[in-house]
Parts: structure tokens; sequence; C-alpha cells
């Protein structure tokens, strides 16, 4: 159980990480939804950090207007869209928050979730994150997509990431503090809060339908989604590699043996163009995707090796001067 501030000492403070790409439709209503939410919880301020990835429509106007309306915003706006991932790690890196839930902007997950979590957490859970038990307004096809590839990266991840989760989750300070110490660029937050391990917990609820616009997930940006998953948590692409090496060494040998029987005991040792084309795309099929694991890989390394910043920061809305605007890498030795 979790102790909170004697009476008259100041009250924790819950922080809520709101990631906002191309959402003018629905700013307005998750702004009103969260505060209505909020402040039913009375042993606990809040304060409500959007962060803009880049938006190409009205999004940053209208949360400059929430900065002026409620003093409890901060907004943070990216320089270009730097991704979802990205987002996350800016607006947790700036939320000062002795607890802090992250939640999308499109109301697909239910602010009113939230104190659900919070109860978890008073009760001693360091990450409540939410389990989509149902999940309305998506098409058959998503649906199992989705439930294929959670299924799939539990079989391959070296640890256990929980099943039908997005990033919808409350976190204890020291799970954000143990998340943001990890610097990767590839950043797929719920595999990474997975790996943190502490005390986890779901939370079961309905995901609805987008309340506006379109998702930012089409399938392309769910299968790179997918790839970094597996790619961050997993060896075993390396290793199917390596397999499929040798058991192609093992059909090459069994096929030598082959030829050299026919040769030595048939009159007509060869047998026709198919078998020899059949062989040759198979071992370039092979050799190509072979390369394309190892590709994976590599570009991850080449990409951590050029040390850029994670995210660079146009505007900052609320915040107090102290406060870091970027993650600062660290120099070269």
């Amino acid at each position: 159980m979790r102790t909170f501030p004697s009476r008259g000492s100041p009250r924790a403070l819950l922080s809520v990480v709101v990631p906002c790409f191309d959402e003018e439709a629905v700013i307005g209503k998750i702004h009103r939804r969260l505060v209505v939410t909020l402040e039913t919880v009375s042993d606990l301020e809040f304060e409500l950090v959007y962060v803009d990835d880049g938006s190409r429509d009205a999004t940053l106007d209208l949360l400059r207007g929430l900065r002026r309306a409620d003093a409890r915003v901060r907004v943070l706006a990216l320089s270009r869209n730097f991704g979802h991932g990205m987002a996350v790690t800016a607006g947790l890196e700036c939320a000062a928050g002795d607890v802090v839930a992250v939640i999308d902007a499109d109301l697909q997950d239910p602010p009113e979730i939230i104190p659900e979590m919070l109860a978890r957490w008073r009760a001693g859970a360091d990450v409540a994150y939410g389990l989509r038990a149902e999940r309305d307004g998506e098409t058959r096809f998503k649906r199992w997509t989705a439930s294929a590839f959670y299924r799939l990266l539990d079989r391959l991840a070296d640890i256990p990431v929980p099943l039908d989760t997005g990033d919808f989750r409350l976190m204890d300070r020291a799970v954000v503090d143990a998340f943001l110490a990890m610097p990767e660029r590839d950043r797929f937050v719920r595999g990474m809060v997975a790996w943190t391990g502490f005390r986890q917990e779901p939370v079961p609820y309905r995901r609805a339908a987008r309340a506006a616009g379109e998702s930012k997930y089409p399938f392309g940006k769910m299968l790179r989604l997918a790839i970094d998953g597996i790619a961050s948590f997993s060896l075993v692409p390396l290793r199917l590699a390596t397999w499929l090496g040798l058991l192609v060494s093992g059909l090459a040998c069994a096929g030598i043996v082959y030829a050299v029987v026919l040769r030595l005991f048939t009159a007509t040792w060869v047998s026709g163009w198919t078998s020899l084309l059949v062989a040759v795309l198979f071992l370039g099929g092979v050799q190509l995707l072979c390369l394309g694991v190892l590709g994976a890989y590599l570009g991850r390394i080449y990409g951590e090796v050029k040390r850029r910043p994670l995210y660079l920061v146009k505007e900052r809305l609320g915040f107090p001067s102290t406060r870091p605007a970027a993650r600062e890498e660290p120099a070269d030795e």
C-alpha cells in the first residue's frame, strides 16, 4: 500500500502525457474528459502534458488555447513528426509527476479508466496497463493481425510482453525513470516498460472506435511497429537465419549425394533444368531472407552509433525553465 503526504503537506502529482498528431477534431473532447475525470481524484494534483508530434493541422493552435485557459496544461511541440514512441518519450521526460499516465488523444482509450489504474497504484502496483478486452470500430483483419502479432511477440521475445495491450498505462516515478534511462532509438514503448520489471497489473477495458479522424497506424506502420518490437526484444530472427543456413547446407549435401549416385549407377544422370532452377531460386531466396534479417539488425546499430538527439523541441509552454527540452546524448569519450 502506498503512503501519501500527511495533512497540510503538498499533495502527490499525477502527470498525464498525451501524444498528439493531427488531432484537431478531438483535442477539445479529450481535454474535457480528462479534466472531468481527474478532478474527481481528490488526493492528487494533476498536470496535462500534451506533446504535439509535428501536426500539420490546427492541433498546436488548439493546444496553445488550452494552455491559456488552464494553468494545469503543458504543451511541448516537437520540430517535426518523430513518431509516437518519441513523442511519448518527450512527454515522460518533461512530466514532473510522482505517477505518470500515458494516453492517446483519439479517445479510443477512455480517460475514465485512469482512476482505476490509480487504485492499482495505491495498492502497490508499479505499472497498471490497459488490457484491451474488446475492440470496437476495427476491422476483422486488423483485430486478427493485432492478435497474431502479440502472440508471436510473446513467443519470440526474451521477456514476457503482455498480450493485447497498447501504450495506455499508468507508471510510478521509479518506472518512468528506469524507462528514460534506456537510450535506444527504436522505442517500442510497451516492450520497454515490460523490460523494466517491477510489479505490473492489467486493467481490462473496452476500447472504443475513434471519436473522429483517421487512424495514424495504417497497415504499413503497423507492420513496421511489429518489426521494431520483434527486433528490439528478440534474437530469434538471427537464430532462424542460422538454422535456415544449416537446413540449406543439409539439402545441398543430400543433392550432392543424389547426383553422385545418379552419375555412378545410371546411364542418364542429368535429369533436366527444372530441379536446377528450383534449387537456384530456393538458395537465392534463403540468402536474401538471411541478408534482410541481418540488415534489419545492422540498420538499428547504424541508427544508434550516429548518436543524434531522439527528438528536437521547437516550443514549450507552461514548463518551469529547469525542465529538460530534449534528451542530451552523452559525449564521445
